[in-house]
């Protein structure tokens, strides 16, 4: 009998592996030597190779892998008794972290690797962690156990870099054994040990919903026996054609009949419209990495000749895709083959798959294969034309892109994550990523405005809401100065940086109980500056996320915040945002004004953009930080080491401040929370200036504006009421009580936390 060199173009891709291997061949082939070193394939020259364990091992397919291509013989392959499989997906846990392993070592198209996906479990909360993969394993089967082991590749940091798989043998209607996995280090230090129980003969498990436009006919399936091709005849639909591969497709969700007036004009589709659809008709989709894909069934793309495209490009990647059902319409065997390659082409690239002849596009690149017989290739491109691409096409993934759907690291293949064509990204901060299960009770959400000039102080605001109305205790301190809540910013580069504040405060714990009547707490944070300078001087767009580390150890994940850094417009805004750029003012924007002399530079030019351009919408700033810090008392340390005081500059607050309150209710200034700040501070500088009817006259407009402002949050708007109440209970004595919003009743509460 002979051998077949695994790497030749044919060894996986020739024909469709009828043939289950088992375990006990495919460790024979791993450890078989050969007798002729200066062996070389007969289809093409190649370097000498010593043995099975020196080659980068491919899938394994049908007889044709035993087919001789070297003139080299070796022994014949035993046949012992018939066992379980040992390839497909096993789960275990090891203290807080847990294992998805993928043992793919028999059955058909044995890639003859071992990879898996680490998770860290956190409370009530199970985050990714990190991912490995083992390329080239020894593997040794006896009747009673199979054992795997390799040095492996990972996507972290680790000492223990081999990776031991032991799997007990049992007869094939025997319920499968765990796996028992071992990480030592080079010098045989035992690490982790997991052990991992069966879980399915599919590496991996997707979630597919497959929505229509009204009027076309959505694919089912077609006999691949129907026309000539390169596999045996079998029946083929979207789900059986991924289970061939290993990855089992689950419908699921909601299918929708979509209306064709939602396509715009002739029913044909733009990729904002397609965009749009996902987002609207999408049951599953979620702005993070997941397993769940959405295929929608289009009439028309607005450019002539299009048959699918993977429209989500923009923001997390791959998460959707479109099929024309007018190119690829109709009943015959014909149409019904090229609907099935469409159908599975547009998903594998959901899948982080490039075209065959575009993988040098890849991050890192590989070789273009015009003649590729794959999913991936396009027909029209196949060097020998298209009658001889589907004559030889056995309606199967290449041996490459196998590998990637089976074993590649979860965020270069999984939905949403790292962006299409690129298998590693410069920076991923998985701190930040989306926990894949969620029982911590708790929502983290961000929202700012959409658009900021360059150089213009970025504002957030973060709500900390309970999902469980039993009731959760939180820290209430969640600005994220006090280390509770951590930012990470995505730059326009792709680069991503943890938002450092210039100062973070070690507080005391502070908790509330967020339950129906008190659902929520607020926090509004200058992000723009911090120890790493200035976060958003650059134009372009930005992607913020945080995280809540909550009391019982759980990690919140915020939703993804998308905004935008325009160019200024004008000499005017250039002027303003060149007065804003520089270290001092950013820190001056942190601390909301300062006397210290070290930033009397950052305060020098602020005072430039007040007497310039005070009536300007950017000048808010400026002011903003004037008025708060001319409304507080200033003590500074001098260098003799007196304590030297600043009194409140009451009558500069008081202007100052006005201008903010003025320019904000008109909607181009402050966010709300900020907002709610300085008018409470302008209240108190009035009255500490002796206009106690001004003060009053503040202190009703907080409750007026705000009642009408959120009327659609009632809780929030009765909470500033209450508060608003006991601020003039404080100021102008016990008899004064502000007028609260039209809708507050007894009863409800909403805390919010705003100076």
């Amino acid at each position: 009998m002979r051998c077949h060199d695994p790497l030749l173009p044919a060894f996986g891709s020739a024909a469709i592996s009828e043939k289950e291997w088992t375990v006990d061949e495919i460790a024979q082939l791993t450890v078989v030597s050969f007798s002729d070193k200066n062996a070389t394939p007969s289809t093409a020259g190649s370097a000498p190779v010593e043995s099975w364990q020196n080659l980068s091992p491919s899938p394994v397919s049908g007889e044709a892998a035993r087919v001789a291509a070297y003139d080299v013989e070796v022994p014949a392959l035993l046949t012992p008794a018939p066992k379980r499989p040992a390839s497909g997906r096993y789960r275990g846990a090891s203290g807080n972290l847990q294992l998805e392993l993928r043992v793919d070592v028999d059955g058909r198209r044995p890639t003859r690797r071992v990879s898996g996906d680490l998770f860290r479990v956190a409370g009530g909360t199970t985050s990714y962690f990190g991912s490995f993969i083992i390329h080239t394993p020894t593997i040794t089967a006896t009747p009673t156990t199979v054992i795997i082991k390799g040095s492996g590749q990972f996507s972290f940091i680790t000492l223990h870099e081999t990776v031991t798989v032991t799997i007990p043998r049992v007869a094939p209607l025997a319920p499968p054994a765990a796996a028992q996995v071992i990480f030592t280090d080079n010098a045989g230090g035992t690490g982790a040990v997991y052990t991992c129980p069966f879980v399915s003969p599919f590496f991996r498990t997707v979630q597919y919903e497959q929505d229509s436009v009204q009027g076309t006919a959505p694919f089912i399936s077609y006999n691949t026996g129907q026309l000539s091709s390169g596999g045996p005849a079998r029946v083929l639909s979207v789900v059986s054609a991924y289970a061939e591969a290993g990855i089992e497709v689950q419908v699921a969700g909601v299918s929708n009949i979509i209306p064709t007036d939602g396509s715009g004009p002739d029913a044909k589709w733009s990729n904002a419209e397609l965009h749009a659809s996902m987002a609207q008709q999408f049951s599953l989709w979620r702005n993070d990495p997941q397993w769940k894909v959405w295929l929608l069934i289009a009439t028309r793309h607005e450019n002539a000749g299009v048959r699918g495209i993977m429209f989500d490009q923009e923001g997390r990647q791959r998460q959707g895709c479109a099929v024309f059902h007018d190119l690829i319409q109709g009943d015959t065997a014909l149409a019904q083959r090229a609907a099935l390659r469409t159908y599975i082409h547009e998903l594998g690239h959901c899948f982080n798959l490039l075209h065959s002849w575009q993988k040098s596009l890849a991050v890192p690149p590989q070789p273009n294969k015009l003649d590729a017989l794959s999913w991936m290739n396009y027909v029209q491109n196949f060097p020998d034309g298209e009658a001889a691409y589907w004559a030889a096409f056995p309606f199967q993934f290449e041996d490459s892109e196998l590998v990637h759907l089976r074993h590649a690291f979860r965020d270069n293949v999984i939905m949403g994550g790292n962006i299409f064509g690129v298998g590693a990204a410069e920076f991923d901060a998985q701190a930040f990523a989306e926990p894949l299960v969620d029982n911590s009770g708790l929502k983290l959400e961000l929202k700012a405005r959409k658009n900021f000039v360059q150089s213009e102080p970025v504002v957030v605001e973060l709500k900390l809401s309970t999902t469980d109305l039993r009731g959760k205790r939180v820290h209430t301190r969640i600005h994220p100065n006090f280390g509770f809540v951590q930012l990470a910013i995505q730059l326009p580069n792709g680069q991503t940086a943890p938002y450092r504040p210039l100062a973070e405060q070690c507080a005391e714990t502070e908790t509330s109980v967020l339950d129906a009547e008190n659902p929520a707490i607020y926090s509004s944070a200058y992000i723009g500056y911090g120890k790493k300078g200035f976060y958003f001087d650059q134009a372009g767009l930005y992607q913020l996320r945080a995280v809540y580390y909550a009391l019982d150890g759980s990690e919140v994940i915020s939703n993804t915040l998308m905004l935008r850094v325009r160019s200024p417009l004008d000499r005017t805004e250039e002027r303003i945002a060149d007065l804003y750029a520089g270290n001092d003012q950013g820190a001056l924007f942190f601390l909301l004004g300062s006397d210290s002399e070290y930033l009397a530079s950052g305060n020098k030019d602020l005072e430039t953009v007040v007497v310039e351009h005070g009536d300007h919408p950017l000048a808010v700033y400026a002011h903003l930080v004037q008025g708060i810090n001319a409304a507080r008392q200033f003590k500074t340390v001098t260098d003799d080491k007196q304590l030297k005081l600043r009194k409140p500059q009451d009558k500069e607050a008081i202007e100052k401040l006005s201008e903010v309150v003025n320019a904000s209710k008109q909607g181009a200034g402050v966010d709300n929370i900020t907002l709610d700040m300085t008018m409470r501070r302008l209240a108190r500088a009035q009255h500490r200036y002796g206009d106690d009817s001004a003060a009053n006259a503040t202190i009703n407009d907080i409750t007026d504006f705000f009642g009408k402002q959120l009327s659609h949050r009632p809780l929030v708007a009765r909470k500033i009421a209450e508060r608003a109440n006991e601020l003039k209970t404080e100021l102008l004595g016990d008899g004064a009580v502000a007028k609260g919003p039209a809708d507050a009743k007894k009863g409800g509460r909403s805390s919010r936390k705003s100076e």
